[in-house]
């Protein structure tokens, strides 16, 4: 009986330690991923880096012309990006290596997308940024340059906006 006593006062204790140590171990898994450091170049031939838009919270997003969520979602990160751009807002369209250039820029002056257009002909973009091999892949990047969502497939805007206000009025 005194047995069972010691063991239920100390099992508390016990499970309060382990509990601590469990959130020290977690702690540790919680790793902030920074977007790569990269210079990249844009459709119309300009080069540019990723750094140059800290400041700024950032929607980059792999897709290709013949990916049909791509060019589903299309008008609305277009709708997207008009939406907060006044507020400094981002949007960088990385199309994948397979892509020939010239689909790539006949598809973003067809649609008349407003923001920049990223050719990755080597495929470096896609692997800096996690190994993107499926279309559409979304990252959401903060203003100190984090990379804060990920996500594989179509993106759902509406869920995505409140998110994007609230990093912008982050300081």
């Amino acid at each position: 009986m005194k047995f069972v006593r010691a063991l239920a006062l100390l099992a508390p204790a016990a499970l309060v330690s382990a509990m601590g140590l469990a959130t020290l171990m977690l702690a540790g898994c919680q790793r902030v991923e920074q977007a790569p450091a990269l210079t990249y170049t844009l459709l119309d031939g300009h080069r540019s880096e990723l750094a140059a838009l800290r400041g700024h919270v950032v929607l980059v997003n792999f897709w290709a012309t013949d990916c049909a969520p791509c060019v589903e979602e299309m008008p609305a990160m277009v709708a997207n990006w008009r939406r907060f751009s006044p507020q400094g807002f981002q949007t960088l369209a990385v199309s994948m290596s397979y892509d020939a250039p010239a689909l790539v820029a006949n598809f973003a002056q067809s649609r008349q997308l407003p923001f920049p257009v990223v050719i990755d002909n080597t495929g470096e973009i896609a692997q800096r940024f996690g190994d993107v091999r499926f279309t559409p892949t979304s990252l959401l990047i903060d203003k100190r340059g984090r990379i804060v969502k990920r996500w594989v497939g179509k993106t759902d805007f509406a869920a995505l906006a409140p998110l994007i206000a609230e990093l912008q009025a982050a300081t």
